[in-house]
């Protein structure tokens, strides 16, 4: 398809006030009042943004020599531990590092926002000490002001989209998603749809190394594509830089999800210029049109179930539609603030204080995701789950009893009629109640139950043992169907064969 204007042609309106530009949602508008020709004839660039936890951020700072000299091996700031990437007083911050006395609520994010803030910071380094560099300990402090640089360098930013998080599981989820509520209680999603940059140009005609950006209130550039680029299926990431120094705590925020970590809530836009009518066409895609995949995060692996397809619409309506429940779904990031974003890259190019530039190389579009390498795959609870021993809940205590000790087991599983979960009995129960002199067996039983999956790893169970105080679970089916048991000691006699 001929192009109807260049990069250059543009910024020369751009220098004389008569470049058009447009918001994302202004372009739709227009094209669905006017038609993709006429909008690509009339606009020169259409602006995007998204503000969201980008937790793959980071930045590098130079702290400059002290004196006498230090090669810094381990250093903190705000006793968060940073990187020591490169030659003595160069450092990485990265967002999700976790403080060591404040963990979970307080980490690189928030160290790389308060800097941005002008706040002052407490640095603590060690070294080991040479000939050149003697010093061995630093404790100072530290503000942007006093840094020769302070670059956010994040290596995966900007998702094309983002997959729509909810749990089928029984208990709650604490994920880098939010926080998500058994048997599909609630669903988030991230991004912003119609506003997101890469969205407006999927094939990457325009983004590539070398576009300049909004990044964090400032201006800063795209450095090449981002780890775990997948454009191919519609996951497409960007690597990007900018100077810190300029950027704004308005666009740049440091978070905390609640039992899973910190990290960095970043503002991006980028400036589609429209050269041709593929561009106007792309830049007018709607909500309705933007899909992405519903994922079961209950279920701890690596290819997680896909439940069915949702409209970046119907996200946004607050409600969507699971196995035939409505399920309120939420954003984790800010619709609101990817506007503001757009608005506010229109008003610089509009002021020309904003110029676009070519990309000097374009991005892969036909790199594909692997997933990591490893010598030894995972063991699963089917390879190690044996038969469990069952008692209905009107079986007599004394009988109950009688199961512990003929099977040489300490759980007997409670189940329904049909073979369903409906609670579990200890040795420790049984003795108890002997003690206490109960006999009936309804009033020992453990109603809730946590349970696991028989495609779930040995490490996942181990973990889930431990959470909850825990020495066995059931393993049921998806429809709650009792499978057999695995308890800590049969993953202890696993682990020990290793």
């Amino acid at each position: 398809m001929e192009n109807i204007r260049t990069i250059e042609e543009i910024n020369d309106k751009i220098r004389r006030g008569d470049a058009v530009v447009l918001t994302a949602e202004e372009m739709i508008e227009l094209v669905e009042s006017k038609g993709v020709k006429v909008a690509a004839k009339e606009v020169d660039v259409v602006t995007t943004g998204t503000f969201g936890a980008m937790c793959s951020s980071g930045a590098i700072i130079n702290l400059g020599h002290s004196d006498p000299p230090i090669k810094i091996h381990r250093a903190w700031i705000n006793d968060v531990e940073v990187s020591h990437p490169g030659a003595a007083v160069d450092l990485y911050i990265g967002a999700t590092q976790m403080s060591e006395t404040r963990p979970f609520e307080y980490g690189g994010g928030h160290v790389i926002e308060d800097l941005i803030r002008g706040k002052e910071v407490e640095l603590r380094a060690v070294a080991y000490g040479t000939d050149c560099y003697p010093r061995t300990r630093i404790e100072t402090t530290i503000t942007k002001y006093d840094l020769n640089q302070f670059y956010l360098l994040n290596f995966r930013n900007c998702y094309q989209r983002y997959n729509c998080a909810t749990n089928g599981s029984d208990e709650i989820k604490y994920t880098y998603m939010g926080k998500l509520y058994p048997r599909y209680g609630n669903a988030t999603f991230s991004g912003s749809g119609e506003l997101n940059p890469l969205m407006k140009d999927p094939d990457y005609e325009t983004i590539g190394v070398g576009t300049r950006i909004f990044l964090g209130g400032a201006q800063g550039y795209v450095i090449g594509e981002g780890t775990q680029h997948d454009p191919k299926s519609g996951f497409g990431t960007i690597m990007v830089r900018g100077d810190a120094k300029k950027m704004s705590p308005e666009f740049i925020r440091g978070a905390a999800f609640t039992k899973y970590g910190t990290t960095l809530y970043v503002g991006i836009g980028i400036p589609i210029p429209i050269l041709n009518e593929r561009l106007a066409a792309k830049a007018a895609l709607k909500d309705e049109e933007i899909f992405t995949n519903i994922v079961d995060y209950g279920v701890p692996r690596r290819d997680r179930p896909k439940l069915g397809k949702v409209s970046y619409k119907e996200l946004k309506s607050g409600k969507i539609t699971i196995k035939d429940k409505d399920v309120k779904v939420s954003p984790l990031s800010s619709i609101r603030k990817a506007r503001v974003i757009a608005e506010t890259l229109k008003r610089w190019i509009e002021e020309a204080s904003f110029f676009l530039t070519a990309p000097v190389e374009r991005l892969p579009r036909d790199t594909v995701f692997k997933p990591m390498k490893q010598i030894e795959g995972p063991v699963f609870l089917r390879s190690i789950v044996r038969p469990a021993v069952t008692c209905s809940e009107d079986e007599d205590l004394e009988a109950v009893a009688s199961k512990l000790i003929e099977n040489s087991v300490n759980h007997i599983v409670v189940t329904g009629p049909d073979g369903k979960l409906a609670g579990i009995v200890t040795s420790w129960d049984i003795t108890k109640a002997v003690a206490q002199g109960i006999t009936d067996l309804r009033k020992v039983i453990t109603r809730k139950v946590f349970t696991a999956l028989p495609d779930e790893t040995v490490d996942v169970a181990s973990r889930r043992m431990a959470q909850h105080g825990i020495s066995a679970l059931p393993i049921v089916d998806s429809d709650g169907r009792v499978l057999g048991i695995v308890t800590s000691e049969d993953i202890a006699k696993l682990l020990g064969r290793r």
